[in-house]
């Protein structure tokens, strides 16, 4: 197996990581990522064999777990109800009982209410250049997250600077200071959807937060402290990543010279799909080995982590022709930016949704819709978004 080396903060790998995994691909389905310490997959093969294989999980081997700083006792009291960090039974008990809530039916029901935010966020736009990622691509996922939510529009603010602090937690250039913000934005957080769910018990309504307490499963609820974890994850998941997929697609939609035909009813799904595997929001995901299992010729032991580069697996030549152009008419097929099997995202329906329906909305508004400034990816490694979008009408 090659070493390869490359800072993840280096503003080279930054502004175009592609290459990278270019030349780790050229070394095989595996490879060390020597600043990370870590075993990397880039083929789509291994990372969607990993992915989809019960040997490998979130959760982290007994004997892999140090002692959690004193600073960082709070964000990881969250991190212990997360499905996203567990696996079964506890994984499929709080999965199965948010999506009896989070259901296929809910989630479409919104496609209305999407339609009509982005029209009105659209009248807002100043004249002239502006920056469509404040305008536009932050404030409409954290809007609908809120009303499903169920909890005041203007708390939005509040939640943004919460979620964009919380995540600096899985970023390459996370800090002391980085984590003191993210412990403070998970308590300012938690105070206050514990608030919010006190109030749903004694007094339900027709939102997301109160179907959550009223979901049930052979007897089974979710605790005080999974209903905020889930709520939590929800904002945090959903919400970055769909921001950072607005944002590159609507720089890969202009920078490829298509428009609103792209976008157009018969064409918008798959549109929609080559924005997600051309430029996705999420590079790298992590699994623990819980065994001994052989991939691609390599030996994991228990315990070994390793990590999967989704984003180098949607650019994977064996799986798509011509993987580094944007192509919207390309038939749709898979793609691993939502991942797969037990941790397939539990919101891919809805940024699928918000994306389907806004998009369309926005080219066809400003049909003339350029870029005013060369936009800049932000150093936000695992995750991949623009520091800004300055566009002209």
């Amino acid at each position: 197996m090659e070493t390869l080396t490359q800072s993840p903060t280096d503003d080279d790998f930054v502004q175009d990581p592609y290459r990278f995994y270019d030349r780790a691909r050229k070394a095989g389905p595996l490879f060390f990522w020597h600043d990370y310490g870590l075993v990397c997959a880039t083929s789509a093969t291994a990372v969607g064999a990993i992915l989809r294989d019960r040997r490998f999980g979130r959760e982290v081997p007994a004997e892999r777990r140090g002692r959690i700083p004193d600073h960082l006792a709070p964000f990881y009291a969250v991190e212990a109800h997360s499905m996203l960090e567990l696996e079964p039974p506890r994984h499929t008990r709080l999965r199965s009982l948010v999506l009896r809530a989070f259901t296929s039916r809910r989630i479409a029901a919104l496609a209305p209410e999407i339609a009509a935010l982005a029209h009105d966020l659209i009248d807002a736009f100043p004249q002239g250049a502006f920056d469509l990622l404040p305008a536009f691509a932050q404030r409409l996922p954290v809007i609908v997250i809120a009303r499903l939510l169920g909890v005041p529009e203007e708390r939005c603010p509040n939640l943004l600077a919460w979620s964009n602090a919380m995540v600096g937690m899985y970023q390459a250039r996370r800090s002391r200071a980085t984590e003191d913000a993210a412990v403070a934005a998970t308590e300012a957080f938690v105070a206050f959807l514990r608030g919010y769910v006190d109030e749903r018990r004694s007094r339900p309504a027709d939102d997301l937060i109160t179907h959550l307490i009223a979901a049930e499963m052979e007897g089974e609820r979710l605790s005080t402290d999974e209903l905020i974890a889930t709520c939590i994850l929800l904002l945090n998941a959903g919400h970055e990543a769909t921001v950072h997929t607005l944002g590159n697609g609507v720089k890969a939609v202009i920078e490829s010279g298509h428009g609103a035909d792209a976008l157009a009813p018969e064409r918008v799904e798959g549109t929609v799909e080559e924005i997600l595997r051309f430029d996705p929001a999420l590079h790298l995901f992590t699994r623990w080995a819980y065994e001994e299992v052989e991939i691609a010729g390599h030996s994991f032991r228990r315990g070994d982590e390793v990590g999967c580069l989704l984003a180098a697996a949607n650019r994977d030549p064996a799986q798509w022709d011509r993987p580094a152009r944007f192509n919207p008419g390309r038939p749709v097929k898979p793609n691993l930016t939502f991942g797969a099997g037990l941790h397939f995202c539990v919101g891919a329906p809805l940024a699928r949704l918000e994306l389907q329906t806004a998009l369309p909305i926005l080219f066809a508004r400003l049909p003339g819709l350029s870029l005013a400034e060369p936009p800049r990816y932000a150093n936000l490694f695992h995750f991949h978004g623009l520091d800004g979008l300055v566009v002209r009408r």
